[in-house]
């Protein structure tokens, strides 16, 4: 087999939850590269995986699957790779089928249906660490015999965890063709891929034969569920949850951001007061430190309501609140699996809509897409966090819950009604029949692992950080640009950054936005913020550093600046109109790449605008009514 080609082709395949791209990420680093399958939206990664002995091989991530019996595009893909019969794409010459060492249960059961096709396969076992920490026993020698196949453990998090995988790949490649398997008998012997019953009966018998299960996590397992699962007490535990992770954002993050600002504001002044005056000490000062504090100041927020949804993840929570929700979204337009996807959007949207692959029902897909920009992504949170700072007293409400969090969760939840109110209308434009029944993967409970929280956080910390670092600096120096130059005319009586370009683009822009109680600075404010949601704080912040009466002005912490210069009715109505305003210009392209359509882009932004639009202008104009304008 290895002598007729090159570079040897392997695959890696399994079902997802397996690990299979943490093990493609170990297995090729960084040599790899991403692209979709042709004329279809389905991602594919395709790396280099050089060997300890200096063999080269070409490692293809599969779209994961849980049967050759597929149900969505992605599992179809997978299929037809396995087989062969993928145009332009040749047969893979091993397989390395990845399984969750934690939930055999489920995942044993491909591995039946991969050995059918008889090539040669390795399976990788792994999370072997975790299933050992959980007290499952896994006769790994016993399950070779068995299945006829060689098996190894891994534990993809680990640099040196997938060293035997690689050895036994080299040796199955170097092996003559049926050594791969006990021999040809067992590559083709077992349940058909169709044959349900079968597959569970011989996935049972491989279990009792070589597994053992520790009896007390049965036991837990359904005692929770009992509770979690429960269709009222469980939807009051999930409604706690998510009050307790908003309420967290505000209580635990105050004293880092406390630290964050004084530090930022202590590096403003000692710039100033080193630098001469001039178009450097400005652009430091006033541009970069301004615009960059701003907004690194959110980092503990971001950070404390990312380590909520790892740990939700990780415990083997979320498809057990995508299971309970799924009557309620079903209601909406939407299905169960559409839960995963849009809880991916508290954090990105794009994620979220990539996400969305997994959903079979184009329209169930289509709609989910839609709504997920409604969903409140963390680039969102530092505006909110900068308003809701500047405008909402620090209080108690009943003497237990603070006022701050109560509003953010308002915010959030006002995303969330709308995305299942916008849904439920898109439901109309749905076919009659098609509907799929919700089918997911319930995993152990398990408790997270720190090491693997702290990864979590910190891969999304750096995340954020490049954000700041990259598009956000760049932003901010163009805009410190543009509010700089041209200066201001021999006589005029008005302030400097009236004459620049932003300026005068900022005052043409408040005829379409002063019924929302936008002015100028807003409106500047607004334009960056398409690229990236976070500009838009940065942006406020070298605007008002800019158009300073003086140095003492200059140098105050801008939520006292915009406490002062704005009504209630107009942090309101900016509020609202984050909540419903376009996604930045990455979501748009993410979109018009899953849908392989323009229209569908456009759709979603004139909708969100709109939507933005209508009810920043109802809530502008009815506080005003109020008297809070």
């Amino acid at each position: 087999m290895s002598g007729q080609v090159e570079v040897p082709r392997l695959a890696l395949v399994g079902s997802p939850n397996c690990g299979k791209t943490a093990l493609f990420n170990r297995l090729t680093g960084s040599r790899q590269k991403v692209a979709n399958y042709a004329g279809v939206t389905v991602e594919r990664k395709e790396g280099r995986l050089v060997a300890p002995s200096g063999r080269r091989y070409a490692l293809l991530d599969l779209p994961g699957a849980y049967s050759l019996t597929p149900s969505s595009l992605d599992e179809a893909i997978t299929r037809d790779l396995c087989r062969g019969h993928y145009p332009g794409e040749p047969a893979p010459d091993v397989m390395v089928c990845v399984v969750d060492a934690t939930n055999l249960r489920l995942h044993l059961r491909f591995v039946l249906e991969l050995r059918r096709l008889g090539r040669p396969m390795v399976v990788a076992l792994n999370m072997a660490d975790v299933a050992a920490r959980r007290g499952i026993r896994i006769d790994r020698e016993r399950l070779e015999r068995e299945l006829g196949l060689p098996v190894v453990e891994t534990v993809a998090v680990r640099r040196q965890g997938a060293r035997a995988l690689v050895e036994r790949i080299e040796a199955l490649v170097d092996a003559p063709p049926q050594a791969g398997r006990a021999g040809p008998a067992a590559a083709v012997a077992g349940p058909e891929p169709g044959d349900d019953a079968a597959l569970h009966a011989e996935t049972r018998r491989l279990l009792d034969v070589a597994v053992r299960m520790p009896s007390s996590t049965d036991r837990i397992d359904d005692a929770l569920d009992r509770w979690l699962l429960h269709p009222v007490a469980g939807l009051l535990t999930l409604a706690a949850v998510m009050f307790l992770i908003f309420q967290a954002v505000y209580a635990w993050a105050t004293p880092m951001m406390d630290a964050i600002d004084a530090g930022t504001g202590w590096l403003a002044a000692w710039v100033g007061a080193t630098l001469p005056e001039g178009p450097l000490a400005s652009l430091l000062a006033d541009g970069i430190i301004a615009g960059l504090g701003s907004v690194i100041i959110f980092l503990p927020q971001i950070l404390i309501l990312f380590a909520f949804i790892l740990a939700l993840e990780e415990s083997g929570y979320l498809p057990r609140a995508a299971f309970l929700l799924d009557r309620t979204m079903a209601a909406a337009g939407l299905s169960g699996r559409s839960f995963i996807p849009l809880l991916s959007s508290f954090a990105c949207a794009i994620p979220g809509i990539m996400a969305t692959r997994s959903i079979q029902d184009p329209r169930d897909r289509i709609a989910t897409i839609m709504v997920a920009p409604l969903m409140t992504c963390s680039a969102r949170l530092p505006v909110y966090a900068l308003l809701i700072g500047a405008f909402i007293p620090q209080q108690q409400v009943g003497g237990v819950f603070n006022l701050q969090g109560l509003v953010l969760f308002a915010l959030y939840m006002a995303g969330i009604l709308s995305a299942l109110a916008v849904s439920f209308v898109m439901k109309k434009w749905r076919r009659a029949g098609g509907e799929h029944m919700l089918m997911l993967e319930l995993p152990s409970y398990r408790l997270p692992h720190p090491r693997d929280l702290a990864i979590g956080l910190y891969e999304r910390g750096m995340i954020f950080l490049r954000r700041v670092g990259g598009i956000i600096l760049a932003l901010t120096v163009l805009l410190w640009f543009l509010l700089s130059f041209p200066g201001a005319p021999e006589g005029a009586t008005g302030p400097a950054i009236d004459y620049s370009f932003a300026g005068r683009l900022g005052h043409a822009m408040t005829g379409l936005f002063a019924p929302l109680g936008f002015n100028w600075q807003i409106c500047i404010a607004l334009i960056p913020g398409l690229a990236a949601r976070e500009v838009a704080v940065s942006s406020l912040a070298t605007v008002y550093a800019l158009s300073a009466a003086d140095d003492d002005a200059a140098a105050q912490a801008l939520t006292p600046l915009i406490s002062d210069g704005w009504s209630l009715a107009t942090a309101l109505s900016l509020l609202v109109w984050f909540v419903y305003a376009p996604q930045c210009i990455s979501t748009w392209a993410t979109i018009r790449r899953e849908t392989n359509s323009w229209r569908t882009m456009a759709i979603s932004a004139g909708y969100l605008f709109a939507l933005a639009y209508l009810a920043s202008l109802v809530t502008y104009q009815v506080a005003v009514l109020l008297g809070a304008g």
